[in-house]
């Protein structure tokens, strides 16, 4: 004899006695009886599903799909595009600054020759003045010699006069003249 739970649906069924009763009262998904229907029931919700994807999800998700493939297909061409711009850049960078360098080298050899030029034409005007000085400063000291020797002379002739007189003579101009004229001129040769 079995308690029963006085309220409770299983108790009612046990105490009534009946054992189909207690086996209703499981899972209905395990039910043996009802595999049948469950089965339809599986397979049209399972149609119904495929159907629904296949019309609607699944284009929809290849449409994204597809947009997404052709936006990155477009954004590497892009890329690529800048990556061509990019090099043809730099290309042309490097061509300007080789032709500003042999530019830059023109300039300076052509400045260069240039002060090469000027530094020449200083040169020779330096020596051109330092020629002229050179003449007229052996022209002036050509006179200053010329005069030293005069002075030196008229100093001797009036030394010469003096010594005459210092000795009690009366001094010969043309023999005291003569007389350092010849001594000058020993001398001097």
């Amino acid at each position: 004899m079995t308690h029963a739970v006085p309220g409770t649906d299983a108790a009612h069924a046990v105490g009534a006695g009946g054992h189909d009763a207690a086996a209703s009262a499981g899972m209905p998904q395990l039910d043996f009886a009802t595999f049948g229907n469950q089965i339809f029931w599986l397979l049209v919700a399972l149609v119904l599903i495929y159907l629904i994807l296949s019309r609607v999800a699944i284009p929809r998700i290849g449409r994204i799909i597809g947009d997404r493939q052709g936006l990155m297909n477009a954004d590497l061409a892009a890329a690529e595009d800048f990556k061509r711009k990019a090099r043809d850049a730099e290309a042309a960078y490097d061509k300007a600054l080789a032709d500003a360098r042999a530019e830059a080298g023109k300039i300076v050899a052509a400045n260069k020759a240039e002060i090469d030029a000027e530094l020449k034409a200083a040169i020779a005007k330096a020596d051109a003045e330092i020629s002229a000085r050179t003449v007229e400063s052996e022209r002036r000291i050509g006179e200053i010699r010329q005069s030293a020797a005069n002075d030196a002379r008229s100093v001797a002739q009036d030394v010469a006069a003096e010594l005459v007189r210092a000795f009690g003579a009366t001094p010969d101009t043309a023999a005291v003249n003569a007389a350092v004229d010849a001594r000058i001129n020993g001398a001097v040769q």
